[in-house]
């Protein structure tokens, strides 16, 4: 059973065609990184698997299960069981830490002793235990990359979704990132999908990679 299935989505916004027909599969446990250059279609396909909004015609399976079809959102976002880091990252500057990877365990009604243990356990997984009570601001760009992360993974999500969120980071930390998140990947078996314009980014990355332009998949 595949983690993820697009079947022939088209979207727009505007009167804007965004995808064309696109359909795109995604087994589960594997890393799929989409490659393209910007404005090609690749977050609307993110945020249409997060279910942020529906296709207007095609259908979104997730594990066997509808999750949209033809302009109706089935399943809502916090039932996909998908956890995502976006490109800004969309950290609470007033939060700390350990405050911004609880947002969203409350959200999702996660009993206190349960968050507590999920925020130590993903602490230690980003080798953020130091920085538990520090607010973004106090923090480095990679540091701040592993907050994101972290409050993606607290989630414990089947599928995680990542926005070009290495994209402003040096090319130095940028490595030192994506090697973390493969491990990670690996470690804990979630379905990846990454999307970015950088081409070993794609590489060292994927087990597979897909190429998108003008809303199209290849």
């Amino acid at each position: 059973m595949d983690s993820i299935e697009l079947v022939e989505v088209d979207k727009g916004f505007g009167g804007e065609r965004v995808l064309h027909g696109l359909s795109l599969a995604v087994a589960q446990g594997e890393r799929l990184v989409i490659l393209g250059p910007s404005g090609c279609g690749k977050t609307t396909v993110l945020r249409l698997i997060a279910g942020f909004f529906p296709p207007d015609s095609g259908s979104v399976c997730l594990e066997g299960r509808l999750a949209s079809r033809d302009g109706r959102v089935i399943v809502p976002p916090q039932q996909r069981h998908i956890g995502m880091v976006f490109q800004d990252l969309a950290l609470w500057p007033h939060f700390s830490v350990t405050g911004n990877i609880a947002f969203g365990l409350k959200a999702t009604g996660v009993p206190q002793a349960e968050r507590q243990r999920r925020i130590d356990e993903v602490l230690a997984l980003t080798g953020l235990q130091a920085y538990a009570r520090r607010r973004p601001g106090e923090l480095s760009g990679g540091q701040q990359q592993r907050v994101a992360l972290a409050r993606a993974l607290a989630l414990r999500p089947h599928i995680l979704l990542m926005d070009e969120p290495l994209s402003s980071l040096d090319e130095a930390l940028n490595r030192r990132l994506r090697a973390e998140i493969v491990k990670l990947q690996e470690q804990l078996g979630f379905t990846l999908v990454h999307v970015t314009h950088n081409q070993q980014e794609a590489r060292d990355m994927a087990t597979r990679v897909v190429t998108m332009r003008s809303g199209r998949i290849g």
